[in-house]
């Protein structure tokens, strides 16, 4: 069973079509998450160490651009709809406004890393009508940090299991959600210290 999933991924992976579809899934996982870019991104760099195939520097491009161009097409529905009551109510949108209160556009960079959050971020510094320049800038730091991570772990992966390109993907799977749990920790860790003095605050308040 596994070999037969394996020579199935062989045959897609190798395809001169891969490069258009990992563009594609780039560019749709920007606005409409459903299949996840970086898994599809770790598998070919997994496969481009243990097979050489596909080419892990076209890859890289071609990932970046599909991601950069998937988050300016949620940019531009979140300024459309950025006067809705929906969006200004919504929790991503209080989260992104004080983020990039605090941050500025490194909150690109940092949603990239979070789940869900890449999404919930372009289209809420949409909404609150973030300087398109700075987006620019930021999102294709962003972009392109993301497509070498990514490639980069799946590749590791591959080096480190050569001869079987399937623990190879799984190793290279691993590390990214190891990776994303520590930084889901650090941000849980963050939120807790934050909020113990503001809890304190509010204590002494009640009291007086």
């Amino acid at each position: 069973m596994t070999q037969t999933i394996l020579d199935f991924a062989h045959g897609l992976i190798t395809s001169p079509w891969i490069y258009l579809l990992v563009f594609g899934i780039a560019l749709l996982d920007g606005f409409f998450p459903v299949v996840p870019s970086e898994t599809l991104v770790i598998t070919t760099g997994a496969f481009a160490a243990s097979t050489g195939e596909p080419d892990a520097l076209l890859i890289l491009p071609v990932a970046a651009l599909g991601a950069i161009l998937g988050d300016h097409v949620s940019y531009w529905l979140g300024r459309r709809a950025g006067g809705t009551r929906r969006i200004k109510d919504g929790k991503a949108f209080r989260w992104a406004r004080k983020e990039v209160t605090e941050r500025g556009g490194l909150i690109l960079v940092v949603a990239r890393y979070i789940p869900g959050g890449r999404t919930a971020t372009t289209l809420t510094l949409g909404a609150t009508r973030y300087p398109f320049r700075r987006f620019f800038l930021f999102d294709v730091l962003a972009g392109t940090s993301w497509a070498v991570y990514s490639v980069l772990v799946g590749y590791i992966g591959g080096v480190a299991f050569e001869e079987d390109p399937f623990k190879g993907l799984l190793l290279g799977l691993g590390i990214a959600i190891g990776i994303t749990a520590v930084v889901e920790l650090v941000r849980y860790a963050r939120k807790r210290r934050n909020a113990s003095p503001q809890r304190e605050a509010e204590k002494e308040k009640a009291a007086v």
